[in-house]
């Protein structure tokens, strides 16, 4: 008998054992693929466009020219007053030292401002490739430092600005995960008020990185998802968020467990079989909702929908197997030094506390906490119409000051906004001189020429330098102007920096119509299955999009008036959308199961008021994380992913603080029974 009882309990040590060991080897391997993560990033404007668009076709047919795959960088000198003999002498000795540099593609001979005698600049073909470009602009730069005094000199251009964009993700590696540690570790020991639990927490997000990174670096590399460095720093914050989400949910009803269970394996047992169902349709929710993304006709969107989903599934897998593996071996030990014990008689102390305050306000006067929620969100969506989400020139993307921008901004002042970045025509050679003749005539172009005599394929390539700064509003409608007369000869494109923008703008634009009609009904879809009703499904749908709304007006004003931020990028809120109703039905999801658990039990107002107390406070702590993890995005001084940490960060809140704990309760309360329909729970 003695020895069955030893084997048996071998064999409960066993699986946690194995899991345990498995989940190290994969941290092994993880561990140090994310600072490689940066090596299969791809940041320039083309690898964001579907094939179909007009400016990828362009960049397709100028591989046949000379020189067409070489991304033009504009290195530009400049003294306020007139240059002098010494500077030119040497500004020459630098150009021949930077045309020497292994990699670089051909440096034309310096030429001087049209406008003054201040400022000369010469065109670098630098390679396609960001790893090389940003290392070969460095390179450039350091030439600077033999300049004479008072001659400054900046690298921009198509190939100044990414080298500077993809070195703004330099830190991502470090910087981004050591903030978010550090914020998700300071909040969980306020949480938890224990030394181990959030070691252990932080220790399973860590390890479900590694997962993700893991297959997200196999398939960047072989080219079957594009990865940028938006994408990655959206992947780390998801999955330290969601895995502690997870993480949250589970040890909460662990504790509830161990105060009903004397042992630790029976206790870790009901806690995973309650908890794996409402952890798993949320995960399968946000997974959904982030895959719909594969239906935007831009790569970076629709690669995204794929990397963020990989990190929540790897989210889910680690907080199933290895958390509740650890949380098996330490059982109470882990919430030391306040362990749970079993209580057989009165209140738990999970059921004190605020959260049955809350509770008896719901259920004391549901119509009017959900009426006076309602209106609160209604004065945010009210200022929803000045969100200015028309699109930003690149240069506005950074919000520092970078070399690339300050460039630009020389260059402005001495020459054609245009220089180094001309717009492309492919024309037909029999229409050559009828296109050069229609884009010289075009307002906004400065000049238009053929770019060589080379004919391929019966094209011919011709080049329009553009008067204003190529990531202008102002270029981007001469690149329209351009594209609308040349279209009207047939056979010709227009492609070009500007024109990448453009495409990326107008594509965007399309996303969100499409898009988010889809992810709702997706959403709408997984929610009736799961509750087995349609008009809760509505009701949590109904109020997630309200919340959106409320936290869009809300960004609209921060955005304009607090922070001063130019405008946003399209996607912006295409992305907000996606993430936070993913993620705002989450947090109903984990709320509405334990309620219909309740409900089946009590009834659907008891069930709506118990399930309120007892999943308010880990509810709460959740979204205090996620929330918490998106700030941490704004370390990084990009203005997309600033934004995106505000909207997310606030929106959580905003959802979790009174969508959940107050408008989706009372609203239940109010409604009742009927709220299951067309089903019945009681």
């Amino acid at each position: 008998m003695t020895d069955n009882r030893t084997g048996a309990r071998a064999a409960r040590w066993l699986l946690p054992a194995l899991l345990i060991v498995a989940w190290l080897v994969i941290g092994g391997i993880g561990g140090p693929l994310q600072g490689e993560l940066s090596s299969v990033q791809r940041n320039d404007n083309a690898s964001f466009l579907p094939a179909s668009a007009e400016s990828t076709r362009v960049a397709e047919l100028q591989k046949g020219f000379a020189d067409s795959t070489a991304l033009p960088a504009v290195i530009v000198f400049e003294r306020p007053g007139g240059l002098t003999g010494g500077d030119q002498t040497a500004i020459d000795a630098v150009l021949a030292k930077v045309g020497k540099l292994p990699e670089m593609g051909q440096v034309s001979p310096p030429r001087m401002s049209t406008k003054d005698t201040e400022a000369v600049q010469s065109v670098a073909l630098l390679p396609n490739d960001s790893k090389k470009l940003r290392a070969l602009v460095t390179d450039i730069r350091d030439q600077f430092g033999a300049l004479p005094a008072g001659l400054s000199a900046h690298v921009t251009g198509p190939g100044g600005l990414i080298a500077d964009f993809t070195a703004a993700f330099g830190g991502i590696d470090g910087l981004l995960l050591g903030v978010t540690a550090a914020v998700v570790a300071l909040i969980l020991v306020a949480v938890y008020r224990s030394p181990i639990l959030p070691l252990l927490v932080l220790l399973t997000a860590g390890l479900a990185l590694c997962l993700a990174v893991s297959v997200v670096y196999l398939l960047a590399k072989h080219n079957v998802l594009t990865l940028n460095g938006q994408s990655q720093g959206i992947l780390f914050i998801l999955v330290f968020g969601a895995a502690t989400d997870y993480a949250l949910l589970l040890i909460a009803r662990l504790r509830e467990e161990l105060r009903a269970h004397a042992e630790k394996g029976a206790a870790m047992r009901a806690a995973l079989r309650a908890a794996s169902g409402p952890i798993g349709a949320s995960a399968g929710t946000v997974i959904a909702g982030l895959l719909c993304l594969l239906l935007s006709d831009l790569r970076s969107n629709s690669s995204l929908g794929p990397v963020a989903a990989i990190g929540i599934a790897a989210s889910l897998v680690a907080a199933l197997t290895f958390l509740p593996a650890v949380l098996a071996l330490f059982g109470r030990a882990a919430f030391w030094p306040f362990r749970p014990e079993v209580v057989t008689d009165g209140e738990t102390p999970e059921q004190r506390g605020i959260w049955p305050r809350v509770a008896g306000l719901v259920g004391r006067r549901p119509r009017a906490v959900w009426l006076l929620s309602t209106v609160l969100l209604a004065i945010g969506v009210a200022f929803l119409p000045q969100l200015k989400a028309d699109g930003v020139s690149q240069s506005e993307l950074f919000l520092t000051q970078v070399d690339a921008v300050t460039g630009q901004d020389v260059l402005a002042r001495h020459f054609p906004g245009g220089t180094g970045s001309p717009a492309v025509l492919i024309t037909d050679a029999t229409k050559a001189q009828d296109v050069l003749k229609l884009a010289k005539t075009t307002p906004g172009v400065a000049d238009a020429a053929l770019r060589t005599a080379k004919v391929v394929g019966g094209k011919v390539e011709i080049t329009a330098l553009l008067a204003d700064a190529p990531d202008s509003p102002r270029a981007l409608d001469t690149v329209q102007r351009l594209r609308d007369r040349t279209h009207e000869l047939g056979g010709t494109l227009v492609g070009g920096p500007s024109a990448n923008q453009l495409d990326v703008r107008t594509n965007s634009l399309h996303d969100r119509k499409v898009i988010i009609p889809i992810v709702l009904a997706v959403i709408f879809v997984i929610l009736a299955l799961l509750l087995r009703a349609l008009l809760a499904p509505l009701l949590l749908i109904a109020t997630v999009v309200l919340s959106f709304a409320a936290t869009l007006g809300v960004s609209a004003l921060v955005f304009n008036h607090l922070f001063e931020f130019p405008g946003a990028d399209p996607s912006v809120p295409l992305f907000a959308f996606v993430f936070l109703v993913a993620l705002g039905i989450d947090y109903n999801i984990f709320l509405m199961t334990r309620v219909r658990e309740e409900a089946l039990r009590h009834g659907t107002r008891e069930g709506a008021l118990r399930g309120l107390r007892v999943t308010g406070g880990v509810i709460t702590s959740a979204g205090v994380v996620l929330a918490a993890t998106f700030a941490s995005l704004s370390v990084l001084p990009i203005l997309f992913l600033a934004q995106i940490a505000f909207l997310v960060a606030f929106g959580v809140l905003l959802d979790t603080l009174l969508v959940r704990s107050l408008l989706v309760p009372a609203l239940t309360v109010d409604i009742g029974r009927r709220v299951w329909w067309p089903g019945k729970v009681d």
